[in-house]
């Protein structure tokens, strides 16, 4: 089986590349939403995401991957403190997935042979402490997306039905990707994804040759392909990882939260979410940079890819969400 292509590999699209790491630097950003026509390099990029991740300690029989074993729910029966290191989770939600294989249900096969009622882990209890994607997210089934809403608020994911009483916890960073000439996304559902971008096909003919090039290479030269990009994937994990540690030392002077404040209040972004989330994005990507302090650059940076899916509709301003963030950000922060 081939490993997934090079993160580090991926051409162009540094919105989305970024947006990803970020959210792997910071998880409580709680995700990305990739908006983009086909054939842009969508999927691509989480699938490489999951090559990229630093592992997690996790206990080793747990079903919900908890780091120490008073964590594990109690219907796991894990008594086996033992830990080991594991690639951070990235779980596909299927489109046609059903509910108990979401959230989990009645393992058939122990009530039939043992006549015990015992629980099967759905998809969020692998996701846990991961990433949790979802392709064509604009087309989830409604019933679907109720339960993410319910899950992205909570942390926890709770299965009454069955005879079954069962809660674990189920924290997880939401990728989303899909096209928008597909369908709308509901707003309860787009306001739960920390971070948002617009993909779009390259116009510049020497990045779509080198696009070519390195698919091809790929294709046909696959282990010489991944070992001359394995080094560059090494050294962005390294720096996420340090990213991750310089956070707790970051300062955030007052005069950063003022301007985050006044360019949401200047967007006219809904509730406070949009604050928070710029925050942390512009944290982030100061850890990222090596910087000790939060400065107006970083929030330059990552203005759009916090705000651009959090803004009223202006019926007099035909211009897109996202040149809507970065004149305003203009006008506030200066060029």
């Amino acid at each position: 089986m081939k490993q997934p292509f090079p993160f580090s590999a991926i051409v162009g699209q540094d919105d989305m590349k970024l947006a990803m790491v970020l959210t792997a630097i910071d998880p409580s950003i709680a995700g990305v939403l990739v908006f983009g026509e086909r054939g842009t390099g969508k999927s691509t990029a989480v699938r490489a995401l999951a090559g990229l991740l630093p592992p997690i300690i996790a206990v080793k029989a747990c079903p919900v991957n908890s780091a120490d074993v008073k964590d594990c729910p109690e219907w796991s029966d894990v008594s086996d403190a033992s830990v080991q290191s594991i690639a951070t989770p990235v779980v596909d939600l299927p489109l046609g997935a059903s509910e108990d294989r979401v959230t989990g249900a009645l393992d058939i096969e122990k009530a039939l042979t043992k006549g015990e009622k015992a629980f099967q882990p759905g998809l969020f209890a692998r996701a846990n402490r991961g990433y949790l994607y979802i392709d064509e997210v604009n087309l989830l089934e409604d019933h679907i997306v109720d339960l993410l809403l319910d899950v992205a608020q909570s942390g926890e994911n709770v299965v009454e039905r069955e005879g079954l009483s069962i809660r674990h916890a189920a924290r997880f960073v939401l990728v989303g990707s899909g096209n928008p000439e597909e369908g709308e996304l509901r707003p309860q559902l787009m306001d739960r994804f920390g971070l948002s971008v617009d993909v779009l096909s390259s116009t510049d003919i020497d990045e779509r040759i080198e696009v070519m090039k390195r698919r091809e290479a790929y294709e046909n030269d696959h282990e010489a392909f991944i070992a001359h990009w394995q080094s560059e994937d090494a050294t962005l994990r390294a720096r996420i990882v340090a990213a991750r540690a310089a956070l707790a030392d970051l300062q955030t002077p007052d005069s950063a939260r003022r301007r985050v404040a006044e360019l949401c209040i200047a967007l006219g972004s809904d509730g406070l979410r949009g604050e928070l989330t710029l925050l942390k994005a512009a944290r982030a990507f100061a850890a990222f940079a090596g910087d000790v302090a939060v400065t107006d650059d970083h929030i330059r940076k990552t203005a759009v890819l916090a705000l651009r899916h959090r803004l009223r509709r202006d019926p007099l301003d035909d211009s897109g969400s996202s040149s809507r963030v970065a004149r305003t950000v203009s006008e506030i922060l200066g060029d």
